[in-house]
């Protein structure tokens, strides 16, 4: 394990031991209103919220403005912690960019707060960053990115396919660095993978039954906040994948089919409301999904769906478990039988 890995590792486990806490009141700002809410099961729609407006992706979707939504809009802890968790952000304190804002010396404004202007943002937004959480489950997530970090992120994925909205998506999220001003980004659940010496915490997530392979929460991460009552998370393959990334080798289990089917709806919703966001990744010269970081020019002329560890060398989510080839095959079917409106 690289320093990096150590480090994360470290703040993972630093984090994670204590319980998730109650659940605590907004400070400043719940966050700009959708439009039109009440559909479906009370906080279950399925619909995501673009400069305002909502578009279908066919999948459970729960907003920030839900009652048991995560909202990153909010200006302080969404848990409460006590004593509270050090160095996280100051009440006050805004976990994103209002609009899109380049990155060049004068910070100029792209796209406006509160922008209703579905078209200039797809000017802008040309990318969609996978990762996964390192934290297992989408409610942990949250409170280490909001509460501890001071961080935020467009979606969160949940093990059972909930898929989270945390702010509008236009919104400009800080989860990828270089990436931040032209993308969106997702947080998958996963414990994530890890190298040969280092296999013990993750393979403690998982546990065989008469079934087959499951994960398994920890004790103290409870039923992690997972909406599906019972649910039992299955990796979609039930055997660990091993790969390279970034030059090293890593091991990792797969991600459940849930998790896949949902992100395969949004990715397709995506592609089709941000035209210059290709439904394909970065490939190598032998036509191969790099399994790498891209050189600046690569990065800069690319627009679709890419890996973080695409955007940041010290990265390797989503790893070497996703399963990119059938992945991307199912977006571009999903697109051309359910073309976005």
């Amino acid at each position: 394990m690289g320093l990096q890995n150590r480090i994360v590792h470290a703040l993972w486990i630093g984090l994670f031991l204590t319980s998730i806490g109650c659940r605590s009141t907004p400070a400043v700002s719940a966050g700009p209103e959708p439009e039109g809410l009440g559909y479906g099961a009370p906080g279950a729609g399925h619909e995501i919220v673009i400069c305002g407006e909502r578009f279908s992706v066919g999948a459970p979707v729960v907003l920030w403005s839900d009652v048991d939504g995560y909202n990153a809009y909010s200006t302080d802890r969404h848990f409460i912690d006590k004593p509270k968790p050090k160095n996280s952000p100051e009440p006050g304190t805004l976990r994103y960019d209002p609009g899109r804002v380049s990155r060049d010396g004068n910070r100029t404004q792209l796209v406006e707060a509160g922008s209703r202007n579905v078209a200039q943002l797809g000017d802008i937004v040309d990318q969609f960053v996978l990762h996964y959480d390192v934290c297992g489950a989408s409610q942990s997530c949250f409170k280490v990115l909001h509460d501890h970090r001071g961080l935020s992120v467009h979606f969160m994925l949940d093990v059972d396919g909930t898929l989270y909205q945390t702010m509008d998506l236009r919104e400009q999220g800080w989860h990828a660095t270089k990436a931040n001003t032209r993308s969106v980004g997702v947080e998958i659940a996963h414990i994530g993978g890890r190298g040969k010496r280092d296999l013990a915490q993750m393979e403690s997530w998982y546990v065989r039954d008469a079934e087959g392979l499951r994960i398994q929460f920890p004790k103290w991460l409870g039923d992690g906040g997972v909406r599906t009552p019972g649910f039992i998370g299955r990796p979609l393959r039930d055997f660990r994948v091993e790969g390279r990334v970034q030059g090293e080798k890593r091991y990792m289990y797969d991600y459940t089919p849930e998790q896949y089917e949902t992100l395969v709806r949004l990715s397709a919703t995506l592609c089709q409301v941000f035209p210059r966001m290709e439904a394909d990744a970065p490939r190598d010269a032998s036509g191969v999904v790099a399994n790498r970081v891209l050189g600046d020019a690569e990065f800069a002329a690319f627009g679709g769906i890419l890996g973080h560890y695409h955007v940041q060398r010290n990265k390797v989510d989503p790893g070497v478990a996703f399963d990119w080839e059938p992945f991307l095959g199912r977006v571009r079917d999903r697109i051309r039988a359910y073309p976005v409106r």
